[in-house]
């Protein structure tokens, strides 16, 4: 497995594999080569476009050589892509205390993949243009997690091992070599050169297998959304430099940012009742409803915009993500905000989700009818269902049933002081 991210240094290691698969003959070409390039549909569309390009071009290639590469591209669960979450659930964005986001994005997928190749072939041997020079703490890990043989390191998974060629290169020597060294699935490499330099970066976010894989740094191509880091240093220069159509991104980006520590936006307390500090922004509670459908219209907005100057094509949330958001905000109460009419305020097209309005308030209804006696007993079973979701959805079902326990317990303590209350 190659990892590709279509940056220069996973492109160096790609032609280089390519060129090595060039001298072995034909006919003996036997193991199966899969480039994996992970997608976490919030990538910068700039640089989506130029990798969805260069893929194109190397499956087509690699079939005319008679090379044994196949494209794969990996990408999150619709439940786990980062507007369910984040507009959907309310997470408030990811920080360096609560990066959320690159488990579920990044290597959850390519996690999937791996196990299935892994369950077909017995094991893997995962190649990664990770270099030394990158940083200090990329070195250490390189370091760190190789074995004796100093070519091979142990992958968290069972039977993979992962391999980086291109430790010792140079950034110098990346560059010089796709300078003089065309291609092999067609063209030249300007257009890569290009980005780079208009970005004013020399990085870029590797394939992230597992936790040891570092993760992007302030000026490296990545996720136009990533709120971890101050400034996104690759996109301004590429603004500056005369992709201004990204300057929605930029300012949606920032609202993020600083409305993240913002009292105003996050609920008053959290889904599980767990305790939170004042001082503390996260303990606090997800994104309040109202916090939510602003976001989601920023987003839309953001998108039209692009859209009118770049072209209907240009996506940034997908129509099954508006879907699963509305169900969320249904599973979570929320029914004076609909994503229908706040994308169709903003879009020509209008899309239609009263069929799931229908379904969730019949169910609602069913649910108070059955609970007429016992109005509170609707309340404490629409929390008990929203606990067990969210842990399902968190996958960490630990403590759930003593917590579903402990709701109960204070539901009748409550009932009992009522009861209690109205005698006296």
């Amino acid at each position: 497995m190659i990892g590709f991210s279509g940056g220069k240094d996973s492109t160096m290691l790609l032609q280089v594999v390519w060129r090595a698969l060039l001298k072995i003959p034909d006919g003996t070409r036997n193991r199966p080569i899969y480039v994996v390039c992970n997608d976490t549909l919030v990538e910068n569309p700039k640089i989506v476009s130029f990798i969805n390009r260069t893929l194109e071009r190397v499956q087509k290639a690699a079939a005319e050589q008679s090379l044994p590469i196949t494209v794969h591209r990996t990408t999150p669960r619709l439940e786990d892509t980062f507007w369910v979450n984040l507009l959907g659930r309310g997470y408030p964005a990811p920080n360096n205390s609560f990066r959320w986001c690159t488990e579920r994005l990044k290597i959850n997928p390519t996690t999937r993949f791996i196990q299935e190749k892994i369950s077909e072939k017995g094991e893997a041997i995962i190649l990664l243009g990770t270099r030394s020079q990158e940083s200090q703490t990329r070195a250490r890990s390189m370091k760190r997690h190789s074995m004796k043989t100093g070519r091979l390191r142990k992958h968290l998974l069972p039977n993979a091992f992962v391999f980086a060629p291109l430790q010792d290169i140079t950034t110098n020597e990346v560059w010089q070599y796709l300078m003089q060294i065309d291609a092999p699935w067609g063209g030249k490499h300007k257009e890569l050169q290009t980005l780079y330099r208009n970005a004013n970066t020399d990085g870029d976010c590797p394939l992230v297998i597992d936790e040891t894989t570092p993760s992007c740094g302030q000026s490296r191509f990545g996720c136009w959304v990533c709120t971890v880091v101050a400034r996104d240093k690759s996109m301004e220069g590429l603004v500056v430099n005369g992709d201004d159509w990204m300057e929605p991104l930029m300012e949606f980006r920032d609202v993020l940012i600083n409305t993240r520590n913002d009292r105003a936006y996050r609920e008053m307390r959290r889904r599980t009742d767990s305790p939170f500090k004042e001082d503390d922004p996260n303990t606090w509670g997800p994104y309040t409803p109202e916090s939510r459908a602003k976001f989601l219209t920023m987003l839309l907005r953001a998108q039209r915009e692009i859209q009118l100057s770049q072209g209907e094509d240009m996506q940034l949330i997908s129509h099954q993500e508006l879907v699963a958001i509305q169900l969320t905000w249904y599973r979570d109460g929320i029914f004076n905000y609909k994503v229908a009419d706040i994308y169709n305020q903003i879009n020509e097209q209008q899309i239609d989700m009263s069929k799931h309005e229908e379904k969730f308030k019949r169910e609602e209804q069913l649910l108070r009818e059955v609970c007429a006696d016992n109005p509170d007993d609707f309340n404490l079973i629409q929390e008990l269902l929203t606990l067990q979701k969210n842990k399902s959805l968190m996958k960490v079902k630990r403590n759930l049933k003593d917590e579903l326990e402990r709701h109960i317990e204070r539901h009748l303590a409550k009932t009992k002081r009522s009861e209690e209350s109205i005698h006296a």
